[in-house]
Parts: structure tokens; sequence; C-alpha cells
């Protein structure tokens, strides 16, 4: 009793601070004028205007003449960026890490293309509205676990529910290549050594199996298979199938295989070393999305910068690139996919090229550029106003911030926390 008595003052806890009451609809027209526009497709506007009309942008150029707008914002000095987008997230789908019940990233068993994120996001999470105050805007929510975790959905991150979030349900379906090498465990006196994984042709026999019925299975079939209907999309090309696969030999594997297979949408999601396999993954034109920079080398021999320099060969290789979020805590450090970008452009990429992997680059993948990840007539306004330059975590200061033209707050516990404490530093009452 007492310890279900705990668990409940944890979650009334977690309600008492939960996320800042969303964003009305956009009632007055917006001009933001003498901004520093950072287009989000590798061009930038100094001194441009930027106008938004119930949620969508009207107007991208020098200030116009005689315009008429309901509110007008003189950014002399600031800069003005599309919402970022972070790719492979958890965000919402797990609260507390040591609380079962709050997680719902990954579900049992090991081929779940049906199960779905879009209804397990919790729009009112304390993590997902501190993703703001740094840019991030919008989230392609992801799982875990499995041969195939699931279907990810695209989502806003200023909402009620996940229903009011929901930009893309169900837009792509997540497979977990097995790895063909594996590693004694140390800790019970096996050899930690690298070497061949002796399971590795049970497990993609067991992936050829469920991919080839799947192909063949008939939507009329009584009864209904779920796993089988909700690969469909993957072979019409209505769906994405995401490649997770780090090692080449995984990459090679994986790619040669669903490319025979008639799987024409397909997304590399990882590629720690894919360096390997540049020209291989080129001719296919399959679109990568990068381990992030922060992280550790894979093997001994390996580059300690090579993770920061992988963005840019893939770039000059003229590869489509985006950034992956996860790994180490991931959910709070999704807020860092900023500075991921801005790292990456520390080692060979152009910054207004390193923002396009986090803008119209994430947009394209997700089959959503005609909507969104640049400032351009016709597009959503979602936006955002930045003292500096956003990928810089020194003068990453947001001002203001619109999803779809809705003005949202950029408080949080954590700016709440910021300043109670700024207070007690200070000296002030």
């Amino acid at each position: 009793m007492k310890k279900i008595f705990n668990i409940l003052l944890l979650f009334a806890g977690l309600a008492a601070t939960s996320q800042q009451t969303p964003a009305d609809p956009q009632e007055k027209s917006v001009l933001i004028t003498n901004a520093f526009l950072h287009i989000g497709d590798g061009t930038t506007l100094e001194n441009g205007a930027l106008g938004f009309v119930s949620g969508k942008i009207t107007y991208v150029g020098t200030a116009p003449n005689n315009a008429e707008y309901d509110v007008r914002i003189d950014a002399q000095g600031k800069h003005l960026y599309p919402g970022f987008i972070a790719m492979n997230a958890t965000l919402g789908l797990a609260e507390v890490d040591a609380v079962r019940a709050t997680r719902d990233d990954d579900e049992l068993g090991d081929f779940l293309p049906h199960v779905r994120t879009a209804i397990a996001y919790d729009a009112e999470s304390k993590i997902v509205e501190s993703m703001r105050p740094n840019g991030v805007l919008l989230a392609q929510i992801t799982p875990r676990g499995g041969q195939i975790s699931g279907s990810s959905s695209v989502m806003q991150l200023d909402a009620w529910n996940w229903e009011d979030a929901l930009i893309k349900s169900d837009e792509g379906i997540h497979l977990n290549w097995p790895n063909p090498y594996s590693r004694g465990r140390w800790w019970l006196g096996e050899d930690p050594a690298l070497k061949a994984n002796k399971n590795y042709q049970p497990s993609l026999e067991k992936i050829k199996f469920f991919f080839e019925n799947a192909k063949v299975y008939s939507p009329s079939q009584v009864p209904v298979h779920l796993p089988y209907q909700a690969m469909k999309g993957l072979f019409n090309g209505t769906k994405t199938l995401y490649l997770h696969a780090e090692d080449e030999k995984q990459i090679v594997d994986g790619i040669s295989y669903l490319k025979g297979l008639g799987i024409d949408k397909l997304v590399l999601v990882g590629a720690n070393e894919a360096l390997h396999q540049i020209e291989f993954i080129k001719s296919h034109n399959i679109p990568v999305i990068a381990s992030r920079p922060h992280r550790l080398p894979d093997s001994e021999d390996e580059d300690v910068k090579g993770s920061f320099k992988l963005a840019a060969k893939l770039n000059e290789a003229g590869i489509t690139v985006s950034i992956d979020v996860s790994g180490s805590m991931e959910r709070m450090y999704t807020r860092n996919l900023p500075f991921y970008a801005g790292s990456f452009a520390a080692y060979g990429i152009d910054k207004e090229v390193a923002l396009q992997m986090i803008t119209s680059n994430a947009a394209k993948i997700l089959g959503l550029d005609a909507q969104l990840g640049t400032l351009e007539v016709g597009k959503d306004a979602t936006l955002f106003l930045s003292k500096g330059d956003a990928l810089d975590m020194r003068t990453n200061q947001l001002e203001k911030a619109w999803i779809a033209g809705r003005d949202l707050s950029l408080e949080t516990h954590q700016t709440e926390l910021w300043k109670r404490y700024s207070k007690k530093y200070s000296g002030s009452k």
C-alpha cells in the first residue's frame, strides 16, 4: 500500500508541474521586420521581413510598403529560423525511466509494425515543454526495441493531447537490423573481443520470413493480421522504412535485401560506419539520419573525432543528411539538437548547410517539405526568433516562437527554477 501511495504522489507531482497551456490559434496577422532570415534551404536574407496570417507564411522579403498587419515586430539584430525538427526521438513516450508505468517506448515482441507511437504520445510531458526554448518545435516520435519497433508519427510540441499534436500519422516503420558481431560479457568472465554473432543468420531468416509474408498478404484476408496489414504501406510507397544500422555489414546487407524486396522509400538511421560505403548508399539514393556527434568512438582504432566529421563527408557526397537524437539520456538531450548541428558545422560543414539538416532535410525525409522546413510563402508559420546564432549554445536565446502561427509560451519548469535560483544567488529577495 505504501508503494502505491508513493506512486500516486509521484503522478500528482507530475500533474502539478505539467507543461504550459498550449497557445490559442492565430487571430492577429504578424509582420517581423529587420531580421536576419535563415531560410532553411542554405540561403539567408539580411534585413528581411516575414509576415504570416492564419498560421501560414504570406510574405518573405524586404519590408513591404503599405502592408497591413495587426502586429509588427522590429527584430533589429536578431535571427529568424524555421522550427527545428528532431528525428528518431522518443519525446513523450517516457517520463520517469525508473517507473515502468510511464514508459511506452518499447512493447513486448519482436515484430510490431502495428504499434503506433501517436496514441502513446504524452503531449503534457515536462520533457516535451523543455524543447521549445531551444527552437525544437517538431519531432518524429519513434518506438524502440525488437526487430520491428513499430510506426513513428510526427508531432508538434505544443498541444493538449496527441490528437492536437499530430502532424503526420504513421509515416514510417522502424527496422533494427541485427548486428553481425558480438562481444562477450566481461563481467561474466566471457571474452570481450569482437567476434561473429552466431545468432546473425537465424535473425536474418526471421526478418526475411516476416517481410516476404507481409509482401504477399492480402488486406481482404480474414482474420486480419494486424502486423502484416501495417506493412502494406512499405510496398505501395505510402510509408517509409527506417533501417537502423550502424555497422558496415549491417548497412550493406540491410539495404541490399530491402531494395531487392522492392521497398523504394528507405532511410538509413545511425550509420556510424557509413563512410566505408558512401558510394553504395549514394547509388541507392538513400537519405541518412546520422548519429549525433557527441558520442564515443565505436571501435578502438576509430578516429576520435570521426563522429564529428561524419555528416560533412556524407554531405560532400551529395547525400541528404539529418541528425539522429537517440542515445544516452536521449529524451533530455534532444533539446541539444541545434548544438549537434553546430558541432557538425565545426568539422567541415557550412553553418547554413548544418541548419538544413534539422530543418529542410528533416522535412524532406518525413515527406513534409511542402508544409515545413523552410521560411517560404505558403508554408506553416512554424518558426522562432533568437537573439543570436541558434546553433551556438552561447547565443541561442529565443525571444519568440510560433507553431502554425500560434504564439508559444517559452516558460517551462526549468525556466521557473532558473528565475528562482537566480534571485537566491544574486542576493535579491
